[in-house]
């Protein structure tokens, strides 16, 4: 019977399950992203916390648990890996994750939904970081950071060295995406919409140092839509570039600071084709000498396979202490 380790992670997006090999393989895996109402910009933690409870069951019973020895169960417990972290959400999926651990007789670990993303960067991308020690950029709908990162037996030692001020890259996509009529989460539709712009609409960035901030071009889009000064497709193109803008501002800081000179790029926003191929056109330029990887785009939003494989280093660093 074959040796899986099950990955739980139950975020403010997106329900997930995955069974994973030692090798990285995956055998099974189930995903639901929850639902938002029609305008609006996201859920409220109870809401979230209702759909996961619902979802929960009606996926593991597609995942075929029966084929395969579950060695392990790893869950992503909060947010991000410091102190005060916390999200109702992630408690669902805890508590799925202990139970099943009791019930299996099999070792339980907790992570952490940021260490999930990069874990999964790092197993997706078409290759990883040469060093233990790079940089990492989290963009999603609650996170915009960026992160000093060392790999360690079980995981990662992180340093959050920079990021957002206000509002997360995600969001800002989401409220201009709804504020056109888009479904939430509006990424992948306003990707598809900025395709067809014509004209060029720019609005500004907004970096100081390693810090940045979207709350200004988020008014300066919304009072676009508003006036009409350009055509949705500008519009959507601009959202984009204000954000492959702003990081790119923040790489060279960090460059010029000394920090490494290797990027892991993941969360949702990073799954962007426009963002990715601006980002290397102007960072991997022989003048500014950065070294970009990005996670697969299947797994740039949330997912639980980082978080299998988190619990597959957990358990070979027991194993070797042991």
């Amino acid at each position: 019977m074959t040796k899986v380790l099950l990955g739980i992670d139950t975020s403010n997006y997106r329900t997930s399950l995955c069974l994973a090999q030692e090798d990285g393989r995956i055998v099974a895996e189930e995903k639901r992203l929850l639902k938002v109402k029609e305008g609006k910009r996201g859920l409220q933690q109870s809401e979230a916390v209702f759909q996961h409870v619902m979802n929960l069951p009606e996926l593991s019973e597609r995942m075929g648990w029966s084929e395969y020895e579950i060695a392990a169960v790893c869950v992503s417990e909060k947010p991000r890996p410091v102190d005060q972290s916390y999200m109702p959400v992630f408690k669902v999926g805890e508590g799925l994750a202990r139970s099943l651990s009791v019930y299996l007789q099999v070792p339980l670990y907790l992570t952490t939904h940021q260490e999930g993303h990069i874990a999964a960067g790092e197993y997706t991308a078409e290759s990883r970081p040469v060093q233990d020690r790079f940089l990492a950029v989290h963009l999603s709908g609650g996170t915009s950071e960026l992160l000093l990162c060392e790999r360690q037996q079980a995981g990662y030692s992180i340093e959050k060295v920079g990021g957002t001020i206000d509002l997360h890259a995600g969001q800002l996509v989401d409220r201009i995406g709804v504020a056109m009529g888009m479904s939430f989460p509006a990424g992948p539709q306003l990707e598809q919409l900025a395709r067809g712009a014509q004209e060029e609409f720019r609005v500004s960035s907004a970096v100081e140092g390693l810090s940045f901030s979207f709350s200004g071009p988020e008014a300066s889009l919304l009072r676009a839509i508003e006036a009409g000064a350009a055509g949705q497709a500008e519009i959507a193109r601009a959202t984009e570039q204000c954000i492959a803008n702003t990081l790119e501002k923040v790489l060279r800081n960090a460059r010029e600071q000394g920090l490494p000179n290797e990027v892991l790029i993941v969360g949702g926003v990073a799954a962007n084709q426009y963002i990715r191929e601006r980002l290397v056109k102007r960072l991997e330029h022989p003048a500014v000498n950065m070294k970009l990887y990005f996670c697969d785009p299947v797994y740039s939003g949330d997912n639980a396979y980082g978080v299998a494989m988190l619990g597959w280093m957990k358990q070979k660093a027991n194993i070797n202490e042991g």
